[in-house]
């Protein structure tokens, strides 16, 4: 039976809410729904900024010790609200909506230490809303030994299954992190963190200019790519180690850029992140064909120019040109896994997570 869900997502590059809706039976996307976007306001990222420094100490997923408690509210607070617009603008009536799914947002991710953390008020969000809310999508699949992430593959399968294109094909997403998913056909599904995405940029760009983020990459075209930088920093453990795998946010804040312009550092990390995308290539079975990027990376010109030099001579697509919608990718995808769990269909598997057998997740709270 197809379902109407709400996904939303809050990424790891603290710039705001993504919300979408789908029609979706948990196997495959009958329609595409509108999406839309609240922006956090500064104050709002200033306090996620703070969480994210505080939740390195955490030691239990229920512990709120600090300023991780008024994080928490104002993480609910402003997906409430980004519900509330975006039904009031699409018309829709909390009956009209069968599930939301809701990620939270991440303040620490420690699989080798079974804990994942994402903030968010799933029973408060609920009684806001009207509507049930699935919360919790990644806890189970920690808890039994898996990476907890990437969690959104088994949704890029079913986008890709509906090209009816000759694969493999890889799904990359480019938020905080950078993660890809590889496809071909029905039976391999490969998934993996591969290294920062925007954060370190984003948080270089915002050190150095006071801007959020290098708007469409025009920063680092016009910087010098520190080559021996790239290359010292992808000698870390990390880049060789074969999927599954996955990284906290802050796992590479360790990789300063010492005495660079901002268009430099904004051009060698810009560098880094598609030269760590690539160095998943002698990891998969086979060499990919096609490489479709989604998320913020997506509309980074000069991410995208990177990328396709290192991934020739396979074809590099942003997810807007197949129809998709780069930017509500996840959202959607959570939505997607909303209707999964509520059906108790497989969220995450062996070779996406390392998590033991295919895992079911997601916990609900009902208004």
């Amino acid at each position: 039976m197809m379902l109407t869900a709400i996904g939303l997502m809050s990424g790891t590059s603290l710039d705001g809410v993504d919300v979408a809706l789908v029609e979706t039976d948990g196997k495959r996307i009958q329609a595409f729904g509108p999406t839309g976007y609240r922006s956090y306001l500064e104050p709002e990222r200033r306090l996620l900024r703070q969480a994210l420094a505080e939740a390195t100490h955490l030691a239990q997923r229920e512990a709120r010790p600090g300023v991780l408690a008024e994080a928490e509210r104002v993480i609910t607070l402003a997906h409430a609200d980004a519900i509330k617009g975006f039904t009031a603008q699409h018309r829709l009536a909390p009956e009209d909506i069968d599930i939301v799914g809701f990620h939270g947002q991440t303040v620490l991710h420690r699989p080798e230490r079974r804990l994942t953390v994402q903030i968010g008020d799933a029973a408060a969000l609920a009684k806001a809303i009207h509507i049930p809310v699935m919360a919790d999508f990644r806890a189970a699949d920690v808890a039994a030994g898996g990476q907890g992430a990437p969690f959104v593959p088994v949704y890029h399968r079913a986008l890709v299954q509906s090209l009816q294109r000759e694969g493999p094909i890889v799904v990359v997403n480019i938020g905080g992190v950078a993660n890809v998913t590889y496809i071909d056909g029905n039976d391999t599904l490969i998934a993996c963190d591969t290294g920062p995405g925007n954060a370190l940029l984003d948080d270089f760009i915002y050190r150095t200019t006071g801007q959020p983020f290098d708007c469409e990459g025009r920063l680092a075209a016009q910087g010098r790519v520190n080559v021996v930088w790239v290359a010292r920093a992808l000698a870390h453990p990390f880049f060789l180690k074969p999927p599954p795998k996955s990284l906290d946010r802050n796992d590479f804040a360790h990789f300063t850029l010492g005495e660079m312009s901002p268009a430099d550092g904004a051009a060698t990390l810009t560098a880094l992140t598609a030269a760590a995308i690539a160095k998943i290539v002698p990891l998969l079975p086979k060499p990919p064909k096609n490489w479709i990027i989604c998320g913020g990376g997506a509309r980074n010109l000069a991410m995208m120019r990177m990328l396709r030099e290192k991934l020739q001579p396979a074809s590099v697509e942003a997810a807007d040109a197949l129809g998709w919608s780069a930017d509500a990718v996840e959202a959607q995808a959570f939505g997607f896994l909303a209707v999964r769990g509520l059906k108790g269909l497989p969220l995450s598997y062996p070779a996406t997570t390392g998590v033991p057998m295919p895992m079911t997740g997601g916990v609900i709270a009902r208004p």
